[in-house]
């Protein structure tokens, strides 16, 4: 398949799926989660001690409201972090290591790289045009990739060149 987008940097996967994205978090991703996470209840409480109204506070309700969306926010731009680095927009040379570690296994032990889904091809062809390139758009909706298909791009070199015709 042809990539997307040109970038700096070779393309792994334009459709990884929700779990690999995850495995392949850096350790930079966790905490920027948990600096986003930990962010909005302490300037929740920031507001309660400095901009106190005189009224009954709400501080233990707000600081869980607000921690809540806040871990989500972080947990969001961490997926997106990790998701750019298999776009090809950021530095990747640590994921493509991983993933021709993963190839490789995967290839030694006769299964497909991507998954076997049971969900008919037409399925597969949506919920791939759904969710590449869909972390770009977490701002409007979240959408992840939770189907193995076999409708990925990378770049040339990514997976060996002995194996290009196998992969696709």
């Amino acid at each position: 398949m042809r990539p997307l987008h040109e970038s700096d940097y070779p393309v792994i996967d334009t459709d990884p799926i929700f779990s690999r994205v995850v495995r392949y978090m850096r350790p930079l991703d966790y905490t920027v989660w948990a600096a986003t996470a930990a962010s909005g209840p302490a300037f929740i409480y920031w507001l309660d001690k400095y901009h106190y109204t005189g009224g009954k506070s709400q501080l233990g309700r707000a600081m869980k409201i607000v921690g809540a969306f806040s871990t989500i926010g972080g947990f969001l731009t961490a997926y997106q972090m990790s998701s750019a680095r298999f776009f090809g927009i950021s530095e990747n040379a640590r994921e493509i290591r991983k993933y021709r570690q993963e190839y490789l296994k995967l290839k030694a032990e006769g299964k497909p790289m991507h998954g076997k889904s049971t969900l008919p091809l037409s399925i597969q062809r949506i919920s791939s045009s759904y969710s590449t390139g869909a972390f770009l758009n977490f701002d409007v909706i979240p959408i992840f990739n939770f189907i193995n298909h076999p409708f990925h791009s990378h770049s040339k070199g990514v997976i060996p060149d002995e194996d290009e015709d196998d992969d696709e």
